[in-house]
């Protein structure tokens, strides 16, 4: 009897465990969002978790040089699963995903105008502002590489936001009196052995986040090159861009340590 009483009060308690695991497990639903950038038609991509109710800390993602693809989703996956409403822009528009050589191309013409290239990022942002889940007071912007620069830059213009994340991107400006309009913290998460942005670049960012008196923070990961989040760059330093696990990894703990604190 005592035995079959154990194995009741075992079975039991398996099953309470197994409801307290159902109650707290994530309900990620994602989906592609049209939306209008001036008179250019822009497909983004939404993830949030359905099974918490009311309005989340919202994330905008602003792409890398070939546009809205699977790293971004998967990034977009990853903060709802932390509890974010999350948005990925669309700055090139509708069906524009370039490949290399291509995307150097069409990442040089925003570059080119950062005017343009703030007005689509602002875009997004409104998008995601606007959305139910959204907290408007809480909202972060982060971007990978070209991704990168562009969260900077609407910081530059003045933003709402409360703070921006630049995972290896370009982070100086042609325009440097611009970071006296930056109103949020500002995190760059940066590839020390980064070949594409000069150490001249760096140093200018640093001069004009001090001189603007902004809150921010750069951290340069040693043995990292550029794209260091991407896999599919490959392991291969010599090329200048490549994956690197542990940069990933601790860029990634950063951003969540930096949220903690800009997103309360």
């Amino acid at each position: 009897m005592l035995r079959r009483m154990n194995r009741f009060f075992g079975l039991l308690a398996g099953l309470v465990w197994m409801s307290a695991s159902l109650v707290g497990a994530a309900d990620i639903k994602e989906a592609a969002v049209e939306y209008k950038a001036g008179d250019t038609l822009c497909e983004g991509w939404h993830a949030v978790d359905a099974a918490k109710a009311g309005k989340k800390p919202g994330v905008l993602i602003v792409h890398q040089w070939t546009g809205v693809s699977e790293n971004e989703k998967m990034r977009a996956k990853m903060l709802a699963e932390l509890g974010y409403n999350v948005f990925v822009c669309d700055v090139y528009g509708k069906g524009i995903r370039p490949q290399p050589p291509e995307a150097g191309k069409e990442a040089g013409k925003y570059k080119a105008d950062r005017g343009l290239l703030r007005s689509r990022v602002v875009a997004g942002l409104d998008v995601l502002r606007k959305d139910p889940g959204t907290d408007p007071a809480r909202i972060a912007v982060i971007g990978y590489c070209f991704g990168g620069t562009a969260a900077i830059e609407l910081a530059r213009s003045g933003a709402q936001v409360k703070s921006v994340v630049s995972f290896h991107g370009g982070l100086d400006s042609p325009t440097p009196a611009d970071g006296k309009n930056i109103k949020c913290k500002v995190l760059a998460l940066h590839g020390a052995d980064d070949p594409f942005v000069p150490k001249e670049g760096i140093a200018a960012f640093e001069s004009e986040m001090s001189a603007a008196g902004v809150d921010y923070k750069l951290v340069q990961y040693p043995g990292a090159v550029h794209a260091f989040t991407q896999k599919a760059a490959g392991n291969d330093n010599s090329k200048g861009a490549a994956y690197n696990e542990a940069a990933d990894k601790a860029s990634w703990d950063e951003m969540n340590r930096f949220f903690e604190t800009a997103l309360k």
